[in-house]
């Protein structure tokens, strides 16, 4: 122990003379349980070495070698590995505890210093809560946990990095995510991203849900004309933005119909089925409730007559003209007829006197009009 202490003081005072920097800059990098080669800038053609020591933060010993010996720590006997040729030191098995400085002096090179830090690596990388079903304009917070060290944190939405902005807040180190004022635009997954200089880890996706609506609430109705024949067959249609879906409810003048459903049929339209009809959307998730436009829907208004409708019409008219006509004449001549019985009668009685089967004058009148009614 007395050689190496004195070439460390030797290599201490020679690289206030020799040249230094014989390893890299640092700092190097290494995980937990895995293993670090420190390499001398340093190659067998500047050799042979008279002395080589190596130490851990200026006072820990660690090996020191010359041609003709070579000394190690104890407690580091299994886990180095040494080059003589290059003066280079491996590490293996490491842990947290031997991240530091490393020191090496090769006579008559010089002295060289390197920093090495050591990482436990990303694991089991969560995010709480696992899923959130939110309301439209709330906010939401999502934390992710990870084992490791030295975490850093990065928070990814289903395209893209999510930063900070008026409505996004990253706190905590990164390991928080708050989301105020909420927009159905939000409603997607988000993952967190977690990493140090020697490992890294993802999680599952977050998927994030919004409830909104209803909004936009219209109806259709196909055929698209306003009037209808009777006996025809109508569908209404209801639309509208609202998630979860929305419950759709038909009312006709007012009155709640106990048709359900984002369609209303009509089949064999009568003149009872007319009215004012509109379409009720309501979302038990957010309480909110919205109505349609009205549509009145009716039966078809007659424009005018057919032309048989009015030919009938005129034949009827004709019918009853000619029947009154005939009618008017047939009691004319009746009338008639019984003024020339009574003077058939009372001429009768004067000519009394006259043959039998000799007529008066008016007998040949009588007996024709008599003829003409029996026709």
């Amino acid at each position: 122990m007395e050689t190496a202490f004195y070439l460390f003081v030797l290599g201490a005072i020679s690289s206030l003379t020799e040249a230094a920097g014989i390893l890299p800059d640092g700092p190097l990098n290494a995980s937990v349980g895995g293993s670090v080669m420190i390499n001398t800038t340093l190659t067998e053609a500047d050799g042979p070495f008279n002395s080589v020591v190596w130490n851990f933060n200026v006072t820990s010993f660690i090996i020191s070698y010359n041609p003709s010996s070579t000394d190690i720590d104890p407690t580091s006997q299994d886990r180095i590995t040494f080059d003589p040729s290059t003066a280079s030191l491996e590490l293996r098995n490491l842990t947290l505890d031997d991240g530091g400085e490393y020191s090496v002096t090769v006579v008559p090179n010089g002295v060289g210093r390197i920093n090495l830090d050591i990482y436990a690596p990303i694991s089991s990388v969560t995010v709480t809560p696992q899923s959130a079903d939110l309301l439209e304009f709330s906010s939401f917070s999502l934390t992710c946990s990870s084992s490791g060290s030295s975490l850093s944190f990065i928070w990814m939405n289903s395209s893209s990095e999510v930063t900070s902005s008026n409505r996004v807040q990253i706190t905590d180190g990164g390991s928080t995510l708050t989301v105020v004022d909420v927009t159905r635009y939000d409603e997607q997954s988000y993952r967190c991203r977690v990493f140090n200089p020697v490992s890294e880890g993802i999680s599952d996706p977050v998927n994030i849900l919004v409830s909104y609506g209803p909004e936009n609430v219209h109806l259709t109705v196909f055929p698209s004309q306003g009037n209808f024949e009777e006996g025809s067959n109508i569908t209404l249609k209801c639309s509208t933005d609202c998630r979860p879906s929305a419950q759709l409810m038909w009312f006709l003048n007012g009155a709640q119909l106990p048709d359900f459903g984002a369609e209303l049929s009509l089949m064999n339209f009568q003149m009872n089925q007319s009215g004012s009809y509109s379409c009720h959307a309501y979302n038990p998730r957010t309480m909110k409730y919205q109505r349609s436009q009205f549509v009145n829907i009716s039966l078809q208004k007659s424009e005018g007559l057919s032309a048989g409708a009015i030919a009938g019409i005129v034949i009827g008219c004709l019918f009853i003209l000619l029947t009154a006509v005939a009618l008017g004449y047939y009691f004319i001549v009746r009338r008639k007829t019984s003024k020339v019985k009574k003077r058939s009668s009372a001429t009768g009685a004067r000519s009394s006197s006259q043959p039998a089967g000799a007529r008066g004058p008016n007998d040949h009148d009588y007996v024709n009009m008599d003829e003409i009614l029996r026709r």
